[in-house]
This record gives C-alpha cells, structure tokens and sequence, in this order.
C-alpha cells in the first residue's frame, strides 16, 4: 500500500472526525446567498494611488520584489472590481433547471457542477454560459466584412506560420501537456456543425494552396438558451463543462460518465470499489482503449495525444492511490465515499500542483513566485500553514485554500477573454524524441501527428516504458509562445468529424477567427479595458523591429492587431513565458477559480477531505506523484525542483530509486 510521509497537526478548534453518512444526510442546502458586493479596501485604493504613477516610469515587474508584491494587489483589486461581468441575467429561454437536491452533495462534488453554490445550485454548470472580463458593451463582434480583416489565414502564413522551432528552454514538454490536460477541465465550447461557415479569403499574395477558396471555418455553436434575434446584449455561448476546477477530464461532466469511468464496488472482490477502470498492473497499467473511437477512456478525450494520455493516466493513478490509502484508515466505507472523497483530494492536489508548480514554472519571476505561493499558502508560508492551520480568515495571510467562498459580487463562470489568453498552441513541437530512460539514448524521433488519436500509444512500441514516455518529456523543451512558432501540423490538421466525415484545418486560422467571433476585443481595445496603456505604434508591441515591420504588413493600423498576435509578438517581462497583457487575466482569474469554490474554500478541510487526505494534499507535489508511480524517475528528479523544468538527463544510471529514497 502507498504510505505517506509525515503526518498534518489538528487546525484549532476543528474536530479531525469524519462525519457518518446520517450526519451528511441531514445537512441542508443554505438559502443565503453567497454573493456580496465587492468592496476594496482603503488600503488597496491608496495602494492604487501610489503605483499608478510609479507604473507610468516603472512596470511592476522591474520594481524590488517586495514593490512588486504591494502593486499586484491593487491591479488583482482593480481587476476584480472592474473586470468581472455576469451574462446570466441577459434574458433566458429553455434553460435547464438543477438536478433535484440530493443530501450528499452537501460534501461532495456533482458531475456536472451543479450544487458547488448550495444558494444558486446551477451557478458554474456544466451547460451554463461563460461569463466576460470586459463590459458587455465592448463584447460585440465586429459585422462582417471588418470581422474577417484582416484575413485569418494571412496572418496564419505570415505571422503565426513556424519557420524554425523556437523552444522554451525553461521548461519541459510536460509543461505544454499540462496546460492542455487543464483547459480540457475548465471549458468547451462545442463541437462546430456545417452550415453558415465564415469564409475566409486565402493569402493569394503568398501563393496560397489551400484546398479550397475561400478557406471555411465553421462557427461556434449558439447559445441556446438565449432568445433568438435578442438584441438585449452580445451573443453568449455555452460552456459544455462543468466550469469549476473539479477534474472533470478525468471524472465526466455528467452522472452518466462518471458512472462508466468507475469500478464496481463487488469487482475484484470490494477490492476495486472507488477506484478508476485501468488496465493492466503496476508500472504499465493503463486506462482501457474504447473500440469504438480507439482512444482511451476519460473524462474528456478529444484532441487526445500521448502527452494527455500520459497525464490522464498518472492522475487516474493517483486517484486510484487515494482510494488504497482512505481505504486503510476507513475500511467499512463503501464504493461512493471512497470515490468522492478521493475525487476531492486528487483533483484539489492538481489544483495546488498548477498553482504552485505549473504556474511559476511559466511564470519563473521571483515576484510572480512569491504571488502564487501566497495564493496557496498566505504570507505565513507554508511550514506555519501546515503545522497550525490557517491562522487569519484573510486570504493574503492564510491564503484562499480554507478561507470563506468569494465570488467578488459576480456569480463565478469562466470568461471568453480567459479562453483567449490560453491559446497556447505554439508550446507543441511537430516532433518528439523519445529515449530510453536506462541509458538516455534516443530510440526515435516521431511526428507528433502520429502521436495523437488512434495512433496516441504507438509511442509505447519497441520496448519503451511509461518510465520512458516521462523522461522523454522531461528532458524535451516546449515551444516558445512566440511570432512564428505555430506547429506547422497544426495549420494542415485532417481530422475525422463527431458524424465521421473528415476535415482539414488550420487551426492557426481558427484561433484567430474565434476570438473575433466571441467579441474578445484586439490587442489595444483588450489593454485598455484591463487598465493597461495601449501601443501608439507597432515597435511599442515589440523590440523586434522585423516583427514590427511584419505586423504594420498585415494590419495596417496597430488598433486592428488581434489579442493573441499582440500577445504573442509583446516583449514579456523577465523569465515570463507570455505576456504582461495576458497575465493580467491570469491574475484576475487564477484566484477566482479557488476563492468562487466552496471545495477549496469553506470545505477545504479535515471534515470533508479526512486528515489522510489533508496530509496527501499538503505533502505531495508533481515529483512525489510521478515518482509514486513510476520510481524509476528518481535519477532524473533528483537534482530538479520542480518537475516542469528541465529534467537532468542521464546516462547509464540504474532505474531503481536510490536506497532510502522516499517514494509517499
């Protein structure tokens, strides 16, 4: 059985037992509302006062680390009063109601995310729409022709096109998984049907051989709940996911799904009962292949590649782990509470691990490290968090996890804008290197398009291991977030429909198309309303003086710029992987998904989660999970601090962990 190190001191006044079934069975949803206006502080608008002038001369990151931390509260604050805006009010048809109340969703997560706020059952939903971080006024798609102009595919050939792969040399390619495993949880949007299709003129200038003329890019299906032809606001759309940080890729976003993901409890004797279906045993267990679709069975797996599998995998491993170690100190309970319970601790633990792993890997600044550490843990830091619990209900001393709910007086769903600033194709090469773990020599190198889909675990042939697969990804560098770093097979992807048929994209185009579509204001528009200044001419953009000529190229004027070429053509502050203007949504939104969440808030604690399973979410980290289940890692990691940064790479060394090494 897995054991885990150490062991979590009682928090103050809270009973360490965990309640019985009749205990949750007699909890009620609360009638009073969560929503309270959001009010800052006097301390944050002085705060404001002062850097709004110092920011003119010096940006937040080039001041001293302490500076840097004082100014990142007043811009979050802004950001959080002016920044957040509701689209449910907007007249509704034909919207679903909650599923009737069950007891038990007072103490666990629902599938579809209903029930997370007992006050507003259907808040953050799966089938609910996504919010916007600009006011409703500024969210309205341009009309065609403007809409189109300029051209989605010229700026696909001419600006996002690769020339040469451009890598992220402090990060792992685990890195660009991750992301993806992530954004696969929080949102989308629905798969486009045929009719209506935008028509988007070809770069003919640049001799452009795409197949058909005009390219057509399909739309993104309506929000059905909106009356039709209403002029009451911009058009909404639909989030097909739960919107809460709840690992629904893993678990389902309905009852249905979950429910075939899952052991029985009478398989294998009770001895399966809680855990996730995998296949095989051991190091090599796997999640089963449908034989329909030929890819692996999760939660969500379109767009499924190894980099998904490989975490899809690892963390259904993970939950599996939870179950056995639950199971130790709670032998009687049964299939569900095992499950839930470990769906708690597991998905809180890739909560935390993105957090405080992902994001300062990405974001490698010391002020930016020090921000999201006190996201998690408060200013006390996290030794004094783990030995005394929290010590302030403010979540800047104690941090968000176990603070009280705060939706900032706007009921919580994700954004259009925070879908925007997580278009991070260009972090997949087009081809990946895989090596043996033994002796670090490259056994191949294989597209990645041969990677993905049916062909996703054809990078387990000739002998690798998934000790193998992971060092392949810990020593391989992610692209860079950059101008001209677009996967070339991204921009020629054939692909085979929901109804069979198959297509080809350019997904390069598509991205750019999207974010017109949705009424995600341009580059300058998007600044301003996120309180930044706008660029007065294209070298403000960048340094680089050919990017500069190329975007005056393309666009013309620099307010035509679209959000995600201006992001990725800025100049992004020291050891930021992307840029200041995203980051700003990042600030405002990475938060909020913690604070809006009563599962990591209010009921983040010994009574829902167990104190084993407190003790397996303060302990762990990334590392501890992959060496957990595949121990050979343990040379590679030994010298690395967090596991989305390069990985050593070795040589001859033995695949068994060192003796006495501590695989919790």
């Amino acid at each position: 059985m897995d054991e885990m190190e150490g062991t979590v001191q009682p928090v103050a006044g809270v009973s360490t037992g965990v309640p019985r079934p009749a205990a949750a069975r007699r909890i009620k949803p609360v009638a009073k509302s969560t929503l309270r206006p959001f009010r800052r502080t006097v301390a944050s608008r002085a705060l404001s006062g002062v850097f709004s002038g110092l920011n003119r001369v010096i940006a937040w990151h080039r001041l001293p680390k302490f500076l840097g931390l004082l100014n990142l509260i007043p811009i979050r604050d802004e950001l959080r009063a002016k920044n957040l805006y509701d689209t449910t009010h907007l007249p509704s048809t034909q919207a679903p109601e909650p599923p009737t109340w069950d007891p038990e969703l007072a103490t666990r997560r629902a599938s579809d995310g209903t029930y997370n706020d007992l006050s507003n059952p259907r808040m953050g939903a799966a089938g609910t729409r996504f919010g916007r971080n600009v006011p409703l006024e500024n969210a309205w798609p341009e009309p065609e022709p403007a809409l189109l102009e300029p051209s989605p595919r010229v700026i696909s050939n001419r600006l996002l096109a690769r020339q040469s792969f451009v890598p992220a040399t402090s990060l792992n390619l685990l890195a660009a998984a991750w992301i993806q495993f992530m954004t696969h949880d929080w949102f989308d949007h629905g798969s486009p049907k045929r009719g209506g299709e935008f028509k988007v003129p070809l770069d003919k200038e640049r001799g452009d051989s795409w197949s058909e003329d005009p390219m057509r890019i399909r739309r993104t299906p309506e929000d059905p709940t909106r009356i039709p032809g209403a002029k009451d606001g911009p058009p909404t759309y639909i989030n097909q996911h739960s919107q809460w940080w709840d690992a629904s890729q893993i678990y389902g976003s309905n009852e249905e799904e979950t429910r075939a993901l899952r052991c029985t409890d009478d398989e294998d004797g009770g001895q399966r009962r809680g855990k996730l279906i995998l296949t095989g045993e051991g190091l090599e267990a796997q999640l089963p292949v449908d034989p329909n679709t030929h890819l692996q069975k999760s939660g969500v797996t379109h767009n499924w590649w190894i980099g998904l599998s490989l975490l899809h995998t690892t963390f259904a491993k993970e939950h599996n782990a939870i179950v056995d170690r639950l199971r130790l100190e709670f032998p009687d309970w049964n299939g569900d509470r095992l499950f839930h319970t470990a769906r708690l601790i597991n998905t809180a633990l890739m909560a935390k691990i993105h957090t405080i792993e992902w994001t300062p890997a990405i974001l490698a600044h010391p002020t930016t490290e020090t921000a999201l550490n006190t996201n998690w843990w408060g200013l006390v830091g996290q030794r004094v968090t783990r030995l005394f619990g929290r010590m302030s209900r403010s979540e800047l001393i104690s941090g968000i996890p176990g603070s009280e709910v705060n939706h900032h007086g706007v009921p919580f769903a994700l954004t259009e804008e925070f879908v925007a600033v997580y278009r991070m194709h260009s972090l997949i090469p087009d081809t990946m290197r895989l090596h043996r773990m033994r002796d670090g020599v490259q056994v191949r190198e294989v597209a990645m398009v041969d990677l993905a889909g049916p062909n996703t675990l054809k990078a387990l042939e000739d002998g690798l291991t998934m000790v193998d697969l992971c060092y392949s990804f810990g020593i391989s560098h992610p692209g860079a977030l950059v101008l001209h770093n677009y996967p070339a097979f991204l921009r020629d992807l054939h692909r085979q429909d929901p109804d069979g048929a198959e297509s080809r994209v350019d997904l390069a185009s598509i991205d750019v198309m999207r974010d017109r579509e949705r009424g995600v204001p341009r580059y300058n528009a998007f600044r301003k309303l996120m309180h930044l200044q706008p660029a007065r001419s294209f070298k403000d953009i960048t340094r680089n003086e050919q990017w500069a000529r190329e975007l005056r190229e393309v666009y013309g004027h620099v307010d035509r710029v679209d959000l995600m070429v201006g992001m990725l053509a800025e100049d992004p502050p020291r050891g930021f992987g992307f840029s200041d203007t995203a980051f700003r949504v990042f600030i405002l939104m990475a938060s909020r998904r913690l604070a809006s969440d009563r599962f990591f808030t209010n009921d983040q604690n010994v009574n829902l989660y167990t104190q084993p399973g407190m003790a397996w979410l303060n302990e762990n980290t990334m590392a501890s999970v992959l060496l957990r289940h595949y121990p050979g890692l343990a040379p590679a990691l030994r010298q690395t601090r967090n596991a989305f940064a390069p990985w050593e790479p070795v040589s001859m060394v033995a695949t068994e962990p060192p003796a006495g090494s501590l695989l919790h």
